[in-house]
């Protein structure tokens, strides 16, 4: 039998077959996983985001199908260019390249003229546009101002509506105030933000950043809430509360704009509107409602058993709707403050029932220097709560206190019930 022989030409062809064999399946798989990347990038654009709402900053926009160089006020068509240079020098427009450090337009040097002159440059803002024009019942409502709005002017809030059909959700841009008072007496100026709550449900709160020191902030801050369906659009109601931030104590409220979405038109296109900012609707005490109290004073044990039963005709939340309301409870001794509780929140109610138990330790014999004070609050959510009434129980008390911390005084052991009218906080 003949020995098989293999050259060694052969020997040297095998690698280099397998090399090619081995780039092909290189590329081919290269070339796989790229196709497989660009159908998941394409089948998850055309997904509605998961999220609520979208938060754009200063005319950036961080939706991921939107991202480009354009700012918000940049110009998209020829139309809109012939526009702005129509526009006459007297009026006011948006420049971004303008701004501060703060976001804040740079004050003009106008004319001298008349106060009525100075009136009228401000209707002139956000007039440019064809779409983007205000709508007459706007106007209407801005220039009907009673005689004590008028007396004391809070300034103006300007913004913009639109609706995205393409992704069913509304935007709302917050673009500036102009005018505010200033909070700070010292340094006569305001830290103003802004924030703002979809009616009635309350579902959506949002609100934008502070801007240092201003009485004209510019915020050009946009949200865009998804989830709303159209034909929704004119059941709901924004409600603005602008505000100025202190650190050392709760923020001072400068005053709020109400708008009803009803008869607002959208489908075509963004509308800029403007609102005269109003004094915010404080309740009446006369209307702060009233807390049943169960005390019952233990002089074995020196302890103070304090029931919070109920509240009824508990006022609205301005124009927000019914109040969330809880009670929160503080021990004073010789007005100093030793103890507090609270109970929980009851969701959407003028009577609100609690029947919360809570026990103190006295730290003295005798009630002569103890003080029981009661704080009915809105709960706000991601922001101050609001108080709606308080009640103050002790020797030294007024009224229905005092009567109803002298019987718990002269009979201990015993529970003692009693309504109470709530008052100013």
């Amino acid at each position: 039998m003949a020995p098989i022989t293999t050259s060694r030409e052969e020997f040297d062809e095998i690698p280099m077959v397998v090399g090619i064999f081995s780039a092909f399946g290189l590329v081919f798989t290269v070339s796989l996983f790229a196709w497989i990347c660009c159908q998941r990038k394409s089948s998850k654009s055309n997904k509605t985001p998961p999220y609520k709402f979208v938060h754009v900053l200063k005319g950036v926009d961080i939706y991921p199908e939107n991202l480009s160089s354009k700012k918000k006020f940049g110009v998209d068509d020829k139309n809109e260019v012939k526009n702005k240079q129509a526009v006459p020098k007297n009026s006011l427009h948006l420049d971004l390249e303008k701004r501060d450090l703060n976001g804040n337009f740079p004050k003009t040097n106008l004319k001298a003229g008349s106060p009525s002159d100075l009136e009228n440059v401000t209707p002139k803002l956000f007039l440019e546009g064809e779409k983007e024009a205000v709508s007459p019942d706007s106007l209407k409502s801005s220039t009907s101002l009673t005689s004590e709005e008028k007396q004391e002017k809070l300034g103006t809030l300007f913004f913009s509506l639109e609706y995205n059909f393409e992704k069913k959700a509304f935007v709302v841009n917050i673009k500036e105030a102009r005018g505010l008072p200033a909070m700070d007496e010292q340094s006569m100026t305001s830290d103003p933000y802004i924030k703002m709550t979809i009616l009635p449900e309350k579902k959506h709160k949002v609100k934008t950043r502070v801007l240092r020191k201003t009485l004209d902030p510019a915020f050009d801050e946009t949200f865009t809430f998804y989830g709303i369906p159209y034909t929704q659009i004119q059941e709901l109601a924004l409600h603005f509360t602008i505000l100025s931030f202190d650190r050392f104590s709760r923020d001072d409220i400068i005053g709020e704009v109400l708008i009803p979405l009803s008869g607002i038109e959208l489908s075509d296109g963004k509308m800029l509107m403007n609102r005269e900012i109003i004094k915010r609707n404080v309740r009446k005490s006369s209307g702060r409602g009233e807390l049943l109290i169960s005390l019952c004073y233990q002089s074995t044990t020196d302890t103070l058993t304090v029931v919070v039963l109920k509240a009824r005709h508990l006022p609205k939340s301005d124009v927000s709707g019914l109040s969330d309301p809880y009670v929160k409870v503080n021990l004073y001794h010789a007005k100093k403050r030793i103890s507090k509780k609270k109970t929980h929140v009851k969701k959407c109610t003028p009577n609100a029932v609690f029947n919360e138990l809570f026990v103190f330790d006295i730290p003295c014999e005798g009630l002569e220097e103890i003080s029981v004070e009661f704080l009915v609050l809105d709960s706000e959510r991601g922001s101050q709560n609001e108080v709606i009434g308080r009640l103050v129980l002790g020797s030294a008390a007024e009224g229905t206190g005092g009567e109803h911390w002298k019987e718990i005084c002269d009979y201990p052991r015993r529970q003692i019930a009693k309504w109470h009218m709530l008052c100013d906080g």
